[in-house]
């Protein structure tokens, strides 16, 4: 049980980067360049805000909750509360560089229209969701018989937000059915370590626990809304 105990601390510890913030969180940031005009949709308590604050980022967000609303504006940030799935189509074309959805994918009800939405307002659009063609993922499904449950989806069937999950592969799929150019793409292990080396697709997609994808528009319309 110690040892059990043990080995969960140093998984916790190993999601969390220097200064303590979200591994994926910071593999974001470094996607994100100084200066840039930012909007972070589902921004939570605005964590990854203060991060790219410190970096000389000009950033905005949106939250669906009233309570994460209130810890951002609490924080001196400039957060206003909206829905992804409705609200950004009042956004303008090209308002943002980057538009930034993390951790949030999987809970919105029309994955394809958001994303489209994020290409349109943006230059840029950073995308970070848990991976579920994880072998953990695949091995509780086939064993166990039942809806997963791992550090990155510790909800129960009955009551997770998340409605839409979605493999790496699974979002590769995605971005070519709307035409996004992958410009840069990051996957995380168990430990949170990026898994550096150039893999092939699949293994990515069977040991990354979380990835995080740079996107950006090809030549030619803008996505079609």
């Amino acid at each position: 049980m110690l040892m059990r105990l043990k080995h969960d601390l140093t998984m916790a510890e190993a999601a969390r980067g220097p200064g303590g913030s979200r591994v994926d969180l910071l593999a974001v940031a470094d996607m994100v360049e100084r200066g840039a005009r930012v909007l972070d949709v589902g921004c939570g308590d605005g964590e990854l805000l203060r991060l790219l604050e410190t970096r000389g980022v000009d950033g905005r967000g949106i939250e669906l909750s009233r309570e994460g609303v209130n810890e951002c504006v609490a924080k001196g940030l400039a957060v206003v509360q909206g829905d992804a799935d409705t609200d950004l189509a009042n956004y303008p074309n090209d308002a943002f560089d980057y538009v930034i959805l993390s951790q949030t994918l999987q809970a919105t009800r029309q994955p394809r229209v958001v994303l489209e939405h994020m290409l349109r307002i943006g230059r840029h659009a950073i995308v970070s969701f848990p991976n579920f063609g994880h072998w953990n993922i695949r091995m509780q499904l086939l064993f166990g018989g039942h809806m997963p449950r791992t550090d990155n989806l510790p909800y129960a069937w009955w009551e997770t937000p998340n409605i839409h999950f979605c493999s790496i592969k699974d979002f590769r799929d995605l971005c070519l059915a709307v035409g996004a150019k992958m410009d840069q793409a990051v996957a995380l292990n168990a430990w949170g370590r990026q898994m550096r080396l150039k893999m092939p697709w699949w293994f990515w997609n069977l040991f990354g626990e979380q990835a995080v994808f740079l996107l950006s528009r090809r030549n030619g319309p803008r996505p079609a809304i």
